[in-house]
């Protein structure tokens, strides 16, 4: 399963990739704002040093609009994928782009009947949002496993993209549900090297290792 990082913030997109945990970048507007940096300029920095498939969320809601985007984002860097909001338009730009051999991400996928769309639609990945689903009482990972089946009937190429992560359990259900990849921010990823006992055997190596010294 590929790790891709949900952040426009660099330092953070570079201290985790220093750790190999980096497969991909994912950004949207929100992320885009957070980071408070010109859009254009951050993601060609990103793309300077990331050598795997950087999202960016295109904002128009025609496809006509999309498309234009879209040409304008290619220029920012080799490893553009574009990513499209899951409505009529959307798909029509979807379809489109995927002639021209270009990678999207469809994104706002809450249901496997918009997943199944977007796959028919030609997409590279569809990004089912988990986390909120989870907010309004329904069990967003419920999703992955009937887009997952799904896809597995038949054999569609799109990737099952699991975003909105909110906790580590989110990332051990997608990896055995069999999702491709999972997008998750900073925060959340270091999360994934805690536990306790990790912690308490460090300190006793430690310890045993100063008292072998005094030895």
């Amino acid at each position: 399963m590929k790790f891709f990082i949900d952040t426009a913030d660099v330092s953070a997109i570079r201290k985790a990739n220093e750790m190999g945990l980096v497969d991909g970048v994912t950004t949207n507007p929100t992320l885009i704002k957070k980071a408070g940096r010109d859009h254009e300029e951050t993601i060609r920095e990103i793309s300077s040093f990331i050598t795997g498939p950087i999202s960016v969320e295109t904002l128009s809601l025609t496809a006509e609009g999309m498309l234009k985007e879209a040409d304008e984002y290619l220029k920012w860097g080799n490893n553009i994928v574009i990513k499209v909001v899951m409505t009529p338009e959307g798909m029509k730009a979807v379809k489109e782009l995927s002639k021209r051999g270009i990678k999207t991400n469809v994104t706002l996928c809450f249901t496997a009947m918009q997943a199944l769309i977007a796959a028919k639609a030609g997409a590279t990945y569809i990004s089912p949002f988990v986390g909120r689903l989870d907010d309004i009482s329904q069990y967003g990972m419920d999703l992955i496993r009937q887009i997952r089946g799904i896809y597995d009937n038949y054999e569609f190429e799109t990737e099952v993209l699991v975003a909105s992560v909110r906790h580590p359990i989110h990332i051990l259900e997608a990896a055995e549900i069999g999702a491709d990849v999972v997008t998750v921010p900073p925060s959340t990823l270091m999360q994934l090297f805690n536990h306790p006992l990790t912690d308490s055997g460090i300190k006793a190596f430690l310890e045993d290792a100063k008292a072998f010294a005094k030895g």
